[in-house]
């Protein structure tokens, strides 16, 4: 007989639990000490307890073997009402389920594990060798009669599995879900994803993706559903990548932020093309090209600095290589080097298209700018550790690179500052704090290859508070609608969770309402 090892649990950084084991009876018969005249009523009276096909039953029951499984980890009230028959040839073994406390929340990153305790998804499945644990075995004494004597020849004891602790914090994850689900509800959008990160360590607070689904019910539940978007969805950014081009050319010392730009009136021909803004400027600083998101300002901006340079830049904050997250899924993404670009591509890669990225490189994108200009690796598990909680393996922050200095880093930081305040993402605005961050809109590519006027990303990355960050933030919403624009549909979502995220970090008391969804 296998003795079941008890799966190890998963915790949030403050050691709430948000997956475990509880310990369930399992329903077994000896098919060769029944008698086949009693099978049929046996059939009857357990069918309608276990809520079993007669025929299934009927195929088990009259199969030549002297042990054979019924039904795996019954509800104690199930158990109760089948031990209340007293059948002979039937019998429990323990063994233990995975529960998950908490339903929805969190289900793409923690996952979920199967009948036999097997990780299928999420951090289940990535560390199962950690999470499963040694199975052990007995060998045990039967009478003629096929009963089971209490006399054990030979035991090894299961090894328990050990337990992991996320970097998640299960009250900001909750902050997280909830703002995000209006916004997926509210604007009918295809999907939405979230990330909330340390900027200082790359330190993952929260991270969640619409559609959802609840983990101790996943029979049916459909990929695009299970889907983490947050690191395996690949979409143009559009205008928060104004930060690279506006970082690298501060940092080349290119621009100051008072110099001055004529952006057309709104229509600006490049390589043939013409470059339109969302409303028509004219002569604008280069800290207004970012507030205003002006599309020709900013590509003026790049054509300064030139191919080379703006995808030097591109590959610096992250962009085009995976960031080595400790998630399955993560897609590196895709930019160009400059001798694919076509006549056009400088004046669509600076302002985020013919470009694909993910919400994992955004937010670490913004990061950069946060935390005085260095790219740190993401990552969301905190440790491994024993039943007795002594660490056997315990994360810690890495550096990637430095990507721009200090003071670039602080400019950066002071004219995004200025889009919340001035611009274009008013409506991420943090009530008693400050923010800084970008707002994009991009239109979605259609199966021609032509760019959609009715399918859009909207999009927010950003920080708070602006001058000493705490959290760093990316919303993105997937084919909102009616309205499509990243300052109306996902700054409202960042000004939320920032803000209740902040406070109860501080200590403060914010209304959560009840953690079930």
């Amino acid at each position: 007989m296998e003795l079941e090892p008890r799966r190890g649990t998963i915790y949030d950084c403050n050691l709430k639990t948000q997956a475990l084991n509880l310990s369930m009876d399992s329903l077994y018969a000896t098919p060769n000490a029944i008698k086949d005249g009693d099978k049929e009523g046996i059939i009857e009276k357990l069918s309608p307890i276990l809520g079993s096909d007669r025929a299934y039953l009927r195929d088990r029951l009259y199969r030549k073997k002297s042990f054979i499984w019924l039904a795996r980890k019954l509800t104690a009230e199930k158990a109760d009402a089948i031990r209340a028959l007293k059948i002979k040839g039937l019998g429990f073994i323990k063994e233990t389920k995975r529960i998950y406390p908490n339903s929805y929340l969190a289900s793409h990153i923690i996952g979920f594990s199967g009948m036999d305790n097997i990780g299928l998804e999420g951090i289940e499945r990535d560390f199962d060798k950690y999470l499963k644990g040694v199975a052990g075995w007995a060998i045990f004494l039967r009478d003629a009669r096929q009963k089971k004597l209490d006399i054990w020849e030979k035991m090894v004891l299961p090894v328990d599995g050990l337990d992991l602790v996320l970097t998640i914090d299960e009250v900001i994850q909750y902050i997280a879900e909830r703002e995000l689900d209006k916004a997926f509800k509210n604007f009918h959008a295809k999907g939405a994803s979230i990330i909330v990160m340390d900027p200082h360590t790359g330190r993952i607070l929260a991270m969640a993706s619409r559609p959802s689904y609840d983990l101790n019910d996943h029979s049916s539940v459909d990929k695009d559903s299970m889907r983490n978007r947050s690191i395996c969805d690949l979409f143009e950014p559009g205008s928060v990548f104004k930060i690279v081009t506006a970082s690298a050319a501060i940092e080349e010392k290119k621009v100051t932020e008072e110099d001055k730009f004529f952006c057309e009136n709104g229509s600006y021909k490049v390589g043939g093309h013409i470059l339109h803004d969302h409303r028509a400027h004219g002569t604008l600083t280069f800290r207004q090209v970012i507030e205003e998101s002006s599309n020709i300002g900013t590509v003026k901006i790049a054509q300064l600095l030139g191919p080379d340079t703006v995808y030097q830049y591109l590959k610096a904050f992250g962009f085009g290589s995976k960031l080595g997250v400790d998630l399955s899924g993560e897609i590196s993404g895709m930019i160009k080097p400059p001798r694919a670009w076509s006549k056009t591509s400088i004046s669509a890669i600076p302002i985020g298209q013919e470009v694909g990225v993910t919400a994992l490189q955004l937010v670490s994108a913004i990061s950069v700018i946060a935390n005085g200009g260095q790219l740190m690796k993401p990552y969301i598990i905190d440790s491994v550790r024993d039943k007795q909680g002594r660490v056997i393996k315990q994360n810690k922050p890495v550096l990637i690179r430095k990507v721009i200095s200090v003071d670039t880093a602080m400019r950066i930081k002071k004219i995004l500052t200025g889009v919340v305040e001035e611009g274009t993402g008013r409506l991420a605005k943090v009530p008693g704090f400050s923010a800084a961050g970008k707002t994009g809109t991009a239109q979605k590519l259609e199966p021609n290859g032509a760019y959609s006027h009715s399918k859009f990303v909207a999009s927010f990355i950003g920080f708070a508070p602006a001058e000493d960050p705490l959290l760093a933030i990316v919303v993105t919403v997937d084919e909102p609608h009616p309205y499509y624009f990243g300052g109306v549909v996902a700054a409202p979502v960042f000004q939320k969770v920032a803000g209740d995220a902040i406070r109860y970090i501080k200590g403060n008391e914010i209304p959560l309402g009840a953690m079930a969804q």
